[in-house]
């Protein structure tokens, strides 16, 4: 999950804003992401979401529908969960897994993920359906879901702080490109 809230996200953001994306990045991570470790609820951390939204002073118009949306869908880190810890069952059963079957279950992952609600452990009972694929049986399934519980807390508080504070940061980059491209376009005038 560090590996996406350091390296992929910036590098999301940079190819939108084409501008240092870190002091962006630090501070979502700083003003939402701390809330959201220790709340473990993206739908609990909203009003912390929109209070920087103003605090950066992007528009009202579209942060007010973007951050309940991705409180709702935006689940990257629930589809991480899924991922590896379908993974780890698959490894341990001695299961051979290719490139493209791997890539397969991210996709399956992150679609599911948009399913798992804003709750703490929601992400754990989709992990059920992923190990499906590999014909893993619903008994050991649930024995994944029971190591999920174990370390819940602290994979949960990771897993919201990540999904939570990109909901600020792609908003704020997908502002400051608009408001990047209208200036532009006066200028073009």
């Amino acid at each position: 999950m560090l590996l996406v809230a350091l390296v992929v996200n910036p590098l999301l953001v940079w190819w939108k804003i084409r501008r240092n994306p870190f002091p962006l990045v630090l501070l979502c991570l700083r003003e939402s992401g701390v809330y959201a470790f220790f709340t473990r609820s993206s739908a609990a951390n909203i009003p912390v979401n929109m209070a920087l939204c103003e605090k950066l002073n992007l528009d009202r118009d579209t942060y007010s529908v973007s951050i309940p949306l991705g409180a709702t869908i935006n689940m990257a880190g629930a589809a991480i969960t899924i991922t590896v810890l379908t993974l780890a069952a698959v490894n341990t059963l001695g299961i051979p897994v290719d490139l493209p079957t791997a890539l397969l279950l991210s996709v399956v992952a992150s679609l599911c993920a948009c399913g798992a609600s804003g709750v703490a452990g929601g992400s754990l009972l989709l992990i059920p359906l992923a190990c499906n694929m590999f014909g893993i049986s619903n008994d050991i399934a649930m024995q994944v879901v029971a190591v999920g519980f174990i370390i819940g807390v602290l994979q949960d508080s990771c897993e919201t702080a990540l999904n939570s504070s990109t909901d600020v940061l792609f908003t704020a980059a997908a502002c400051q490109a608009e408001d990047d491209r209208l200036a532009n376009s006066a200028l073009r005038n």
